[in-house]
């Protein structure tokens, strides 16, 4: 029942990033966003409340290692796993300028995260800043929307109220799983001996990063760089500022030693190595496969620690 509680958690929470972003794309594109716009808040931002609803639900249940592990253990898969996947299927090329500033606010996300967890615990002040963070981006990138020029915005088409119902049904699917997510989560961690801190990294990492690797794969089929690209730093940096700030401030987080230690720089080391293969000219299928080869590293190592 465990397994099929998990499960089930885990197609609704599928489902329901799928139909969020579904209707959310749909409203984007009738108000006339860009396309690298729309992969980083509004596909980004979508298909991370998977991880948002995790994170708070473990955090209330007193699962801080699943809370604090959905997080760090996503941006690690967003990107070697995501993006490693999407470029061996279909090389991604995009031109490092426009995607410069947003990949130095990841780095700078992950370097405040590891300062704020020096202490072993995340505050609801820590929380506070970085909500406050979120919204100093928030409001950057609609400044970047209403100076964009008119021949670089997505054709305008009529906006359709079934994607209000696509909105309202993909939340409740995505509260539901959540919550089955997280409580089969923790059970098969204590069952199996397993500590929370690696499920959370690992399982329910995964699981909750898998709307943002379908949306990644279709725009790379489509060769959409931008899109896939954008969902995956829209996401990551939405993890961070977003998901364990309101985490923080409902129920603020202590933190094991290996998050600082261990899984922190790996993810600051994965956002390192994205900015390096952009700045090369974008991710090859050989640089994709190494991507993949160093995550299956990571989840080996974890399995030996």
């Amino acid at each position: 029942m465990i397994l099929l509680s998990f499960a089930a958690g885990l197609t609704a929470l599928i489902l329901g990033g799928d139909f969020l972003v579904r209707g959310a794309t749909s409203t984007a594109i009738a108000l006339r966003i860009p396309p690298l716009v729309i992969g980083m808040i509004v596909v980004g931002f979508g298909t991370s409340l998977p991880e948002l609803l995790v994170s708070v639900n473990a955090a209330l249940a007193h699962a801080p290692d699943i809370a604090l592990g959905n997080v760090i253990g996503s941006n690690t898969a967003n990107i070697l796993l995501i993006l490693g996947l999407a470029a061996v299927l279909f090389p991604i090329v995009s031109s490092f300028t426009e995607v410069r500033k947003d990949l130095v606010l990841v780095i700078l996300a992950t370097l405040a995260l590891a300062a704020l967890l020096a202490d072993g615990r995340l505050s609801r002040l820590d929380g506070i800043l970085m909500l406050s963070g979120l919204a100093l981006f928030l409001w950057t990138s609609v400044r970047q929307v209403e100076a964009e020029p008119q021949e670089n915005l997505i054709v305008e088409r009529r906006f359709r109220p079934l994607a209000l119902l696509q909105i309202a049904g993909g939340l409740v699917a995505l509260v539901f799983g959540a919550r089955l997510l997280v409580d089969s989560a923790t059970e098969l961690a204590r069952m199996a001996h397993i500590s929370e801190a690696v499920i959370g990294l690992t399982i329910v990492a995964i699981g909750t990063s898998l709307p943002e690797l379908a949306t990644s794969v279709i725009a790379a089929f489509r060769r959409n760089s931008a899109m896939s690209l954008g969902n995956v730093i829209g996401s990551n940096l939405f993890n961070i500022l977003g998901i364990l700030g309101v985490t923080a401030v409902i129920a603020p987080v202590q933190a094991g030693a290996r998050f600082l230690t261990l899984d922190t720089p790996i993810a600051l080391a994965a956002a390192l190595l994205l900015t390096f293969f952009l700045w090369s000219g974008g991710i090859s299928r050989l640089a994709g496969a190494a991507m993949l080869a160093g995550y299956v590293g990571y989840l080996g190592w974890m399995g030996l620690s």
